[in-house]
């Protein structure tokens, strides 16, 4: 027999190992002296002996033996006028008990790691799934473990190896790799690295192009909570988090810091707007960082910075831990003084009575958080659109889902990798109430006009919200004030509660207030307005009161900032998927074919003619093996990692 090259040849011999049950390893070779190669010999894997070792004495065990000198073996020459290989030597006589049909696929020559199984391999590690269950899974895709073509040790060797990689490259190049990979694929993601004078990076800062579309129909108001560590060095990890039309906490945008400091807030806030082509939130909600608060006020100077009013009172039970405890009522009286009041006078009376009843006016942590008052006191931000949001619960909520995609173990290429499967998997929660909201209509407990037009325009969980306040409506009782030409003052009531809020219609305009300022607030009109507007027979929601970010066609028309080319994608990935929808067609046809053997025979004919037309196809590159260790490195950057600090007390 005759082959082009020394590749072919083994391939050969290498299918009638499979054949026969044995596994191939490639023996000596010989070369002339002008260094060409003349002989090649490929021999069974239990040829020779195994070599005695001086360290044999140190160890209790030892591996089985493998190699009984068997003698099976193909030798091939190069004939220089013909310019091929010729078979010189066959012996096809083995020592050992060759392996049956079901044995043969754990040999070792007749498995490869090949490139379609790295990508799989590669998606299905990055989605943090266990290598046992990835080949469980591989397996039912191609009928069985022996149809995979490898064992479980092999994905567990890959692994191990694109880790050695990994930690070669190092934290800073693994990270750099990944930003310019998602910029690759998304031509508007955008990242931003600061470094220090010795050029070791301290601060990062990314956003993908979705990002910074939701920032352009939901950044009225943001959440910014820096209480996240990354891992043990302690790096602060923040996001940029809104709400959208779903009432569903959106990423603007996150970033990893080294310190939080006044200097690191004002490159990340300035970076942030710069990425969000130059908007600044309305609002933003922090807790009482003081570094913060310094950047927002130099970078944001037009943007409301409230305080989240959860940790001022997690603050206030920590600080006056004592009166908590003495007093039951203090509670109360501290909360209302958070809530409940509409007027600033009222506001300042109550709590100079608290001060003088519980015999705190000389408490300093008071008096700073009186000095503090206009960014945490609801009186002083009912007029500010938060779009219902008075914490920063959905920066707490999403970090706390974030430790269950992401392990203190990990390196920062796997945190980025897990941080990005979080975020895919809330648009797909968005994706999901998208669909909700377009393919069926919310149950209207009355059929009246404005729950009607309001089911319309609102999603499920806005109208939700809206319904009811049009319910509490029912049960206000209102007394008319007076009239000025076109506007009447009401004085509207909760039945049976001590509350009286203040509106005022202008019947010529459908213009509504209310003292409570739940529109300006929150967006939605309150119960004391729908009130007025159902003494004064108006059926729908007045256009002035319908904020389109609420509504089901809140992301309708375009934004500067969102768009988008098309995304390239990643050659492994897209092997990947052809491997699994090669897969999935020969498992129908394995299982349609096997049910007769004229089909089976029909199959089979046509698996033969396609398996050569690929062959064909392929013939001009190198399929015979894919090396998965990747030897190419990222141009080295002098830009390192620095390491983080500790845990940050807030308040």
């Amino acid at each position: 027999m005759k082959f082009k090259t020394k590749e072919e040849a083994y391939e050969f011999y290498n299918a009638y190992a499979y054949k026969v049950g044995f596994s191939v390893r490639r023996s000596k070779e010989y070369k002339d002296k002008s260094g060409m190669l003349v002989t090649r010999i490929f021999c069974c894997s239990c040829e020779g002996k195994r070599r005695k070792d001086k360290r044999d004495h140190m160890y209790t065990s030892h591996r089985p033996e493998t190699r009984f000198g068997c003698l099976a073996r193909m030798k091939v020459k190069y004939c220089r006028p013909t310019e091929q290989f010729d078979v010189v030597e066959f012996n096809p006589v083995h020592n050992h008990i060759v392996s049956t049909p079901s044995k043969i696929h754990l040999h070792k020559s007749h498995r490869k790691f090949g490139v379609a199984q790295v990508a799989i391999a590669d998606m299905a590690n990055d989605c943090g799934i266990a290598p046992k269950a990835t080949v469980a899974f591989m397996a039912r895709q191609v009928g069985g473990r022996e149809n995979l073509g490898f064992i479980p040790q092999d994905y567990k060797n890959y692994l191990r190896s694109k880790r050695t990689v990994q930690m070669k490259i190092g934290d800073t190049g693994g990270v750099l790799e990944y930003l310019q990979k998602m910029q690759l694929q998304d031509p508007n993601f955008f990242y931003a690295i600061q470094v220090d004078e010795d050029d070791l990076i301290t601060n990062i800062f990314w956003a993908d192009a979705k990002m910074m579309a939701d920032y352009a129909h939901f950044g009225d108001v943001v959440s910014f909570d820096t209480t996240y560590r990354k891992n043990k060095d302690g790096r602060p990890f923040a996001m940029f988090l809104g709400v959208n039309h779903h009432k569903q906490t959106v990423v603007f945008g996150a970033a990893l810091l080294y310190a939080e400091d006044a200097d690191s807030f004002i490159w990340l806030f300035d970076t942030f707007a710069k990425a969000m082509g130059g908007k600044t939130p309305k609002t933003i909600l922090t807790d009482q960082d003081s570094a913060m608060a310094k950047a927002l006020a130099t970078q944001w100077p037009e943007t409301i910075h409230r305080l989240c009013i959860w940790h001022i009172y997690q603050n206030a039970a920590s600080k006056l831990s004592g009166v908590f405890a003495i007093f039951q009522d203090f509670s109360k009286d501290f909360s209302k003084c958070i809530y409940d009041y509409e007027d600033e006078d009222e506001f300042i009376s109550a709590w100079n009575a608290m001060l003088e009843r519980y015999n705190l006016q000389d408490n300093d942590w008071l008096k700073r958080m009186f000095n503090q008052k206009e960014k945490w006191a609801l009186v002083y931000g009912r007029q500010t659109f938060c779009a219902d949001m008075t914490t920063t619960q959905r920066s707490e909520s999403m970090n706390s889902l974030l430790k269950r995609y992401a392990s203190y173990n990990n390196d920062l290429l796997q945190f980025f990798q897990h941080f990005q499967r979080l975020v895919d998997d809330r648009r797909y929660e968005e994706l999901k109430a998208n669909f909700r909201a377009t393919q069926s209509t919310p149950f209207l407990s009355f059929p009246i006009e404005m729950l009607k037009h309001a089911a319309r325009i609102y999603t499920p969980e806005v109208f939700n919200l809206f319904e009811k306040e049009l319910r509490k409506a029912h049960d206000c009782n209102f007394n008319r004030l007076g009239d000025n030409e076109t506007i009447t003052e009401y004085d509207v009531s909760p039945f049976g509660k001590d509350q009286h809020h203040l509106v005022t219609y202008d019947s010529s305009t459908h213009m509504v207030s209310c003292s409570c300022k739940k529109f300006e607030f929150v967006g939605l009109l309150c119960s004391h307005a729908l009130k007025v507007l159902s003494l004064n027979n108006v059926i729908r929601v007045p256009e002035n009161y319908i904020l389109k970010r609420w509504s089901i066609n809140a992301k309708s028309g375009s934004t500067t900032t969102c768009a988008r080319t098309n995304l390239i994608e990643d050659p492994k990935a897209m092997m990947g998927k052809r491997y699994e929808q090669l897969c999935r067609l020969c498992t129908q046809l394995a299982t349609r074919a096997a049910e007769t053997e004229e089909a089976y025979n029909i199959a089979l004919d046509y698996l033969k003619k396609i398996a050569e037309e690929v062959d064909a196809s392929l013939s001009g590159e190198s399929f015979h093996g894919t090396s998965y260790t990747n030897n190419s490195t990222p141009q080295e950057n002098k830009a390192t990692l620095g390491e983080g600090i500790g845990k940050r007390v807030k308040g």
